[in-house]
This record gives C-alpha cells, structure tokens and sequence, in this order.
C-alpha cells in the first residue's frame, strides 16, 4: 500500500493500518475522507473516480444514490493524523490537510459579487480575488466556476469594462481568472471582432505588472487560436505593438517558466498569419528564438522551431537568423534532440537558409549536420522530416570537405538521395 511521501507499506515494518483508516475502494489509508448519504466514507478520490465511470450506488452498501454529495468527515481526517504523527518514529508522513473543493453556491455568489456594479471595487476584487484562489487550487474547482454558463461571459465584461485607475485592479484581476479557462468559439470571436477589446490587452503587454504583462499575452494566443476567421486573426496580428510586447516577454522575463512558455505559444500564433510576420522580425523575435531555445522544454521547443522555419520562409526573416552567429549551430544540435516534429522544423529552416546562403551551408557542414541527416534518414522520423533531410543532403553535396562521405562514391550511390 502506498503512504504519503511514497514510502513502504507500513505492514512491513511491523505496524499495521487502521481498518478504519482504510478507504473501503482503493484500500488505502484515506488522506481526505468524506462521508456519503449512506453514512459510509471513503477516500474523496477514490469516490470521485467511481461516480465518475458511472456508478449511482454507494460500493459497500449498493443503495441507489440519487445524491452524491460528498461531507468532509474532519474528526476521521484528524484521527488519521494525530495516527499518523503517532508514528513517526516508523517513517510515517502527516497526511496534510486537504484544501477542500470550491462549493457551487459559493462560486455562485463570488461571481454576482464581482459583477454587480453597484458593490465597492474592492468587494469586487475580492470576490475575484478569492475566485483566482480556488481556481488555482485544482481542475475540479476550475470545472465548478465555469459551470454556470455565464461565468466567462461576467468575467470578459469585467474585464474589458471602464478601465480607469479606480478600476485597473478589476480588470487585472477578472483578467487572471479567465486565463485559467479554455474559451469556446464564440468568445474569442467577440473578443477578436471588437478592435478595442484588442488594443486594450495590446496595451497590458507593457503593463508594469509582470503578471498583468503574461496573462495578457495568455489571452491574445488564446483568442488567435480559438477564432475560425483570418481576417480577423489578421486584424488582431497586425495591432501596433502585440509582436513587440510578445518578444519584449521572451526577451525580458525569460527567467519566468511561464512568461517563457507563453512568450513562445503567443508568438507562434501570431506567426502563422503569413501578412504580418515581417512584424515579427521588425520587433526581434529571431535573436529571441535564438537565444531562448535552449531553455525550452519539449513542447515549447518544437513550438520554437515551428516559428523560426515559418520566419526563414521570408525575406526579412532569412537575413535576421542568417546574420545571428547561433543560428545555424542551434538548428544543427537539434536535430534528433528534442522530437520528430522538433528534427522537422530544424530541418525545414535549415533548409531555407542554406538555400540562400553560401556562409549557412559552410556553418552547417562544420556544426556537424552531414551526421545529423544521415541518421534522421536512417531513424523511425517522420517521412516529411526524412524528405527534408534528404533534400538538405543533396544541397548541400558540394560543401563537403574533399574527404568527406559527401564526396564519396559510396554517398553517391547509396539511397539517402533517392532523386
């Protein structure tokens, strides 16, 4: 049986488990025990998890259960603790005391105490306050807020409602809590269609706040990637400012996890409207690119590549990644270090630069990439990561060394340039 902090079962060193401490379902000691209408009690997540798959019956009693409201049975949580203390001396962790779960009425009344106009600001920044609270707390509290049907729709009035200094704080706040939620097709649409809406969060991603500054750019990825419309992610990409203040987040608060994150995801977005990728390149988001992709994680990394192939696609672009010195030795290393689609996009903007430029090719073959291609060929990548590599392999032939494989007879009878 697992413990706390993943220790040993406790039958093995000489201490058994309370029976009653035990959720009847998982067999486990219980670290939030909540009673149900029958009167019995189990583990909140093992219960969860069995109304969940569709079960309407308590499992020790099989009585029908039309309410599955679930009590938090505190006297056993602090039986189970104070048991736990007990010992200690065996290397038994306290079961910390759970956060307990967002109530319905409660969000209820938090969201008409944010929305109503005629409330104090601060009563209002203080229901929000503590909705951000709950929503940060666990997914399930987020699924509860967002359950009435008007809640994003109260929060994106909020937030886009008079934003003088009496209220800044409002918006900021209703701000951080939609963040938290995926919108649905039509929200980001009203959000997209109202060119104010956008110069407003444009104008947030220069805010002095740091966090005001990250979610704004949230919102903007979000809305870009949730309209249908290319005119209108159009119109939002090419708001004066946006690609300056994404970059200006890669640039400056990199030290950030998720300033970095969103940076990335943002910029990528943006990037896929081919009219206004210039913009991007004008605001120096290839030296940020650069500069910030070893610190990428797998996801945001293949992101990271996918956005500087779609740069290299253009004029501006090329010459931007082209003039940086680690351009092309980045690109190189990271092929087969990251994914698939990671060794796709590096070899696609590998590409694209040795197309144009003598210095690239003569940068790629010293950064090793006639090895690189060889095995991307060999491996289980993508047939279009293969093509690429292939391609690249056959422009860049007579950049070889003299005693390379390039130039070898071999090379050039093998398969690896099938055309």
């Amino acid at each position: 049986m697992p413990l706390p902090g993943g220790l040993e079962p406790l039958d093995l060193v000489g201490e058994q488990v309370p029976y009653y401490f035990r959720c009847p379902i998982s067999l486990e000691l219980m670290r939030d025990p909540v009673t149900l209408a029958t009167g019995q009690t189990y583990d909140r997540a093992s219960i969860e998890s069995w109304a969940a798959t569709g079960n309407t019956t308590c499992p020790v009693t099989r009585a029908p259960l039309s309410d599955f409201t679930l009590i938090p049975n505190h006297t056993l949580r602090r039986l189970i603790q104070d048991w736990c203390v007990g010992n200690r001396a065996l290397g038994v962790e306290r079961v910390p005391t759970p956060k307990q779960p967002a109530e319905p009425a409660t969000v209820t009344s938090l969201l008409k105490q944010a929305s109503s106009v005629s409330n104090p600001v601060s009563t209002r920044v203080s229901a929000l306050v503590r909705l951000k609270g709950l929503a940060r707390d666990s997914e399930k509290n987020r699924s509860v807020i967002c359950f009435p049907d008007k809640a994003r729709e109260i929060l994106i009035r909020i937030l886009f409602s008079d934003s003088s200094s009496r209220s800044s704080e409002l918006n900021q706040e209703a701000l951080a809590v939609l963040v938290m939620f995926q919108l649905c097709e039509s929200e980001c649409t009203e959000i997209a269609s109202d060119l104010n809406k956008v110069i407003y969060l444009s104008k947030l991603l220069f805010h002095s706040s740091i966090e005001v500054r990250i979610n704004s750019a949230s919102l903007i990825e979000t809305v870009l990637a949730g309209t249908r419309s290319s005119d209108l992610r159009a119109e939002i990409s090419n708001v004066d400012e946006i690609f300056a203040g994404v970059t200006d987040i890669l640039k400056n608060l990199s030290s950030y996890p998720r300033a970095l994150r969103i940076g990335v995801r943002a910029l990528f977005t943006l990037c896929l409207v081919k009219q206004t990728r210039h913009k991007a390149v004008q605001a120096g988001a290839a030296e940020a690119l650069i500069e910030r992709l070893a610190d990428l994680e797998k996801c945001d990394a293949e992101r990271a590549l996918a956005t500087i192939e779609l740069l290299c696609r253009i004029p501006s672009g090329f010459s931007a990644f082209a003039a940086h010195a680690l351009t092309v030795p980045l690109l190189v290393k990271r092929i087969l270090k990251i994914s698939d689609k990671a060794t796709e996009y590096a070899a696609g903007a590998l590409m694209a630069l040795c197309s144009e430029s003598e210095r690239s090719r003569r940068e790629a073959v010293s950064a090793g990439v006639l090895t690189q291609l060889l095995l991307v060929v060999q491996s289980d990548c993508t047939e279009r990561a293969k093509r690429k590599a292939q391609m690249l392999l056959r422009l860049l032939r007579n950049s070889w060394p003299d005693d390379s494989i390039g130039n070898s007879d071999d090379f050039g009878c093998s398969e690896v340039v099938p055309f």
